[in-house]
């Protein structure tokens, strides 16, 4: 793997605008909070529903972080925590139950789930209009076909983020060469298909990507979701780019980190998303968009 001539780092120094995750969802969740208001006006109050399969300490605290942001916007959540012994047809029955109850709108069941549960037939299961997770291959197809549906949480986040820091800069996805790092249905690709959708230029990399450095480097945006610690070296980062961090690792020290090198690429670029503070905040916020989205939806109401 090649590395990209570098350059004095040091001359660019304080110059990337940190994109403050935690700010941008606020934003985001006033915005899930008035429509939720709208929705209570004509006597529609949307209804999460989570499924926790056992015992996993970072699941956890996802699931915790969901339902105290329902309870912040006022959205109805419902937390269902399960054995690690439940078994798949006993999820799948739970989900048909969810699937069937009016007052449910979203449907989110937490990954990872235990080995004996396929994550794929559980997925496959949810209504399409409550699956606010934006994983079902309906969902994912709509995305494909430039279609209204209800998007991965996690890169519409990124979306928003871009968005936001795109009104106060005058920056746009439009015609910019995007490189985005990992393809899983999560992630990289319906982040690839927004950006795509969004007139960017995208080239989606993975573990068989050629000069990933020089991929990079070309890259007037960055979104990296490789799930590997510093992959991106800031002299990768070409002057002037915006990246956004996905990953989180944990330090040896207790610290996290992503799969960028902030330190030294904040020096290079023009905007970065911390790791924490980043793109979780924004995640979670957009499940809450997601749900009061497909609460509308699913009633043939407007929240325009």
């Amino acid at each position: 793997m090649s590395k990209p001539a570098d350059t004095d780092l040091a001359a660019y120094s304080g110059f990337a605008t940190n994109l403050d995750g935690k700010a941008m969802a606020a934003l985001l969740r006033a915005e899930v909070a008035k429509d939720v208001a709208a929705l209570q006006l004509r006597q529609t109050k949307p209804g999460l529903a989570v499924a926790l399969v056992g015992d996993d300490p970072a699941s956890q605290v996802y699931v915790k972080g969901k339902v105290r942001a329902c309870q912040e916007v006022g959205i109805a959540s419902t937390m269902l925590t399960l054995p690690a012994t439940t078994t798949q047809a006993e999820l799948l029955a739970q989900v048909d139950a969810w699937n069937a109850d009016p007052a449910i709108d979203g449907i989110l069941v937490q990954l990872p789930l235990p080995g004996h549960i396929a994550a794929r037939a559980v997925i496959d299961r949810i209504d399409p209009a409550k699956d606010v997770d934006g994983f079902h291959p309906l969902n994912l197809g709509l995305l494909a076909a430039g279609r209204p549906g209800l998007v991965a949480c996690t890169p519409a986040g990124i979306l928003k983020m871009l968005s936001i820091y795109g009104g106060a800069h005058g920056w746009t996805p439009a015609g910019k060469r995007a490189a985005v790092l990992g393809r899983s249905i999560t992630v990289g690709r319906p982040m690839a298909l927004l950006l795509t959708n969004a007139d960017a230029t995208v080239t989606t990399c993975h573990s068989r990507t050629p000069d990933l450095a020089g991929r990079v480097a070309e890259a007037d945006l960055v979104i990296a979701a490789a799930g590997s610690r510093h992959l991106i070296q800031g002299g990768w980062v070409k002057r002037g780019a915006v990246v956004i961090d996905v990953g989180i690792h944990r330090n040896p020290d207790g610290t996290l980190s992503g799969d960028v090198d902030y330190a030294a690429a904040r020096l290079r670029a023009a905007a970065i998303s911390p790791v924490p503070g980043g793109v979780g905040p924004m995640t979670i916020a957009q499940l809450m968009r997601n749900c009061t989205d497909a609460a509308a939806r699913r009633r043939g109401i407007s929240l325009v």
